[in-house]
């Protein structure tokens, strides 16, 4: 099994530790990694504004990278959903090398609990800690179970830090509510993204979180931005750097 790591843009410039954290726990498990050096954005930016020629260019360019590998894992929901469904106008119907892709790649909590099938995690953090579930990987990788849908409940990303030594994951009253980034929705409607992201930190605060984390680090930095204006006590910590263990 050979594995692409894939690191969205701004987590490389802003936060190299998460994707460091990805790459370390695929070693731990002696999986064969490759970063391809050549990999840029995906292209989401431009899906949310509307920019479908720049974003053809994107995506004809991640398929050409990436389609030598048997997987592709990337430490972000958004940009795996952008990968799987908004590429697709870019491509035929029956495009074998991005019927691959589409098909290979992997937010990195659900390929170490769907692909992998981890049973046990050599980590420990002795924290109280709130899980935020973020809107595409919650709803459209089906990383958890929505608390609009009436089915069992499940939770990938719970399951996986509930095997982490010493973790108390707090009980939030609003499991599943959006925190207000949005991408670009953040950029054209501050005012109402800001509010929500407020009420997403209070939430974690009233239970008595320590941290917050989740598998998307777009929806963390929209929360980190407001924790630390408001100089609130709570911190946030994308799920690689609980899971890594180190």
């Amino acid at each position: 099994m050979k594995v692409g790591l894939f690191i969205p843009c701004f987590m490389n410039e802003l936060y190299p530790n998460c994707g460091i954290a990805t790459l370390n726990i695929l070693k731990k498990l002696d999986i064969e990694v490759e970063y391809p050096m050549e990999q840029t954005c995906c292209g989401q930016a431009m899906s949310n504004s509307g920019c479908s020629k720049d974003m053809k260019v994107l995506a004809q360019q991640f398929v050409d990278i990436f389609k030598k590998y048997d997987y592709i894992v990337a430490p972000t929901g958004s940009c795996v959903v952008t990968v799987k469904d908004h590429y697709k106008p870019f491509f035929e119907e029956d495009d074998k090398e991005y019927n691959k892709v589409k098909t290979s790649i992997y937010e990195i909590s659900e390929f170490l609990h769907d692909v992998i099938k981890v049973e046990k995690l050599d980590a420990k953090f002795p924290h109280k800690v709130g899980l935020h579930n973020s809107c595409h990987a919650h709803r459209m990788l089906d990383l958890g179970t929505p608390t609009e849908l009436n089915i069992p409940y499940n939770n990938k990303l719970r399951n996986l830090l509930e095997m982490v030594e010493g973790i108390e994951l707090v009980e939030l009253n609003r499991e599943d509510e959006c925190c207000g980034f949005g991408g670009t929705f953040s950029v054209t409607e501050p005012d109402i993204s800001v509010a929500m992201g407020k009420d997403r930190i209070k939430d974690h605060i009233d239970s008595d979180a320590q941290i917050i984390t989740g598998a998307d680090m777009s929806c963390l930095m929209h929360m980190e931005g407001i924790i630390n204006r408001e100089k609130l006590p709570v911190k946030v910590m994308h799920i690689t750097e609980i899971l890594v263990g180190e």
